[in-house]
C-alpha cells in the first residue's frame, strides 16, 4: 500500500498559503517530512488525518480517497499530533480501554486483550494503573502511540514526536516508531534532522508550503561526497568567509565558529568531511537562499 498526494494546496482565510501544489508518493515504511517550523508540515499532516480539507488536489491511500472518504480513512488511521490532551486523573489502562471502545472494540474480553497488548508494546504495562498526570513526557508520547495503534492502522502520522523528550526517552520512542514502519505507511513530520536520519528510508524537505527535495537519505548524502568542507574560524571572520565561499551552516564550538561550506573544488585551508543528512538539508536550504527565496537558511535544525 502507498499514499499518493497529488497537486495538493491549502490557503487559510488570512491569506497564508500553507501548501502549494504538493505532490508526493509515500510507500510502506518510515517517511520523513523535514522542514523548519511554519513550513507547512502540520497543515499537511492535518489534511492527511482528515482534520482539514485541501483547497485543491487529490490524496489516496491505496483505493481510499482521503478527501472524499474521510470516514473510511479514519478506520485505518493512527494519528499522534504534536500536542494532545489527556485526562490527568485517569490511568493508562482505563483511558486506553475507553479509546478502544470508541474505535469499535465492543467485546470486553477482546478489548482487554488489545489494551494489554498495546500497553506492553509501548512498555507501559507496569505503569498501567499510574495516573496519566504523573507520566513523563516520553511516557505520554508512548501512550499516544498506543492510542494511535488501535485497530492496526495502515497509515500512521506522527507530528514532531520527540520535541521535549530527554535523550533516553527519545531513543525508546524512536525504536518504537521504527517497528511500526514494517507494515504501515508511517509519516514522521519534524524539524529535527537527526530523527529522519536515524529512522527514515525516504524523505522530503518542505519549506513555505513547497516540496524542495524528495530523496532517499542515503543517496542524497552520497551525492555530496567530496563536496563538504569545514573550518574553524573566529566569529568576526564569518562575514568575509561567506563572501568567498558557499557557506551552508555554522556552529559555535569553544567560542569559535565551525563552518561547513559546499564546494566541488578544494578550498584553501579547509578540511574535507564526510557529509551527513544535515549537510543535505542545509545545502537544499542554501540553494533556495541563493535564489533570493529564503531570508535565513539556518532553520531550527541548525548544527
Amino acid at each position: 500500500m502507498e499514499l499518493r498526494i497529488r497537486n495538493t494546496s491549502k490557503t487559510y482565510a488570512n491569506g497564508v498559503q500553507a501548501l502549494q501544489n504538493i505532490t508526493l508518493t509515500i510507500p510502506t515504511g518510515m517517511f520523513g517530512l523535514l522542514g523548519p517550523n511554519g513550513a507547512g508540515k502540520s497543515t499537511l499532516m492535518r489534511i492527511l488525518a482528515t482534520l482539514q480539507q485541501p483547497d485543491a488536489g487529490s490524496i489516496h491511500l491505496g483505493a481510499i480517497d482521503v478527501v472524499h472518504q474521510p470516514d473510511k480513512l479514519r478506520q485505518t488511521l493512527g494519528y499522534l499530533p504534536q500536542e494532545f490532551g489527556l485526562y490527568p486523573k485517569a490511568n493508562a489502562q482505563e483511558l486506553l480501554d475507553y479509546f478502544a471502545l470508541l474505535k469499535g472494540f465492543s467485546q470486553r474480553q477482546s478489548r482487554r486483550e488489545v489494551v494489554e497488548t498495546l500497553l506492553r508494546k509501548v512498555n507501559l504495562w507496569e505503569a498501567r494503573r499510574q495516573k496519566l498526570g504523573g507520566y513523563s513526557g516520553g511516557m505520554r508520547q508512548r501512550f499516544g502511540v498506543a492510542v494511535a495503534l488501535l485497530g492496526n492502522p495502515k497509515l500512521v502520522i506522527v507530528d514532531e514526536p520527540t520535541a521535549g523528550l530527554d535523550p533516553a526517552e527519545r531513543v525508546r520512542f524512536l525504536n518504537l516508531l521504527s517497528e511500526l514502519g514494517q507494515c504501515s505507511v508511517v509519516i514522521l513530520s519534524t524539524h529535527l534532522v537527526q530523527d529522519v536520519s536515524e529512522l527514515c528510508t525516504r524523505m522530503a524537505i518542505i519549506h513555505q508550503g513547497q516540496i524542495l527535495r524528495e530523496a532517499q537519505p542515503v543517496e542524497a548524502i552520497e551525492a555530496l561526497n567530496g563536496r563538504i568542507w569545514r573550518k574553524i574560524i573566529p566569529k568576526h571572520e564569518l562575514a568575509q568567509l561567506a563572501r568567498e565561499h558557499r557557506v551552508i551552516s555554522t556552529k559555535l564550538l569553544g567560542g569559535r565558529t565551525l563552518v561547513h561550506v559546499y564546494s566541488q573544488e578544494t578550498p584553501a585551508d579547509f578540511e574535507r568531511v564526510p557529509p551527513d543528512l544535515e549537510d543535505v538539508y542545509f545545502t537544499t536550504m542554501a540553494d533556495l537562499a541563493s535564489r533570493g527565496q529564503l531570508a535565513d537558511p539556518k532553520p531550527d535544525a541548525a548544527r
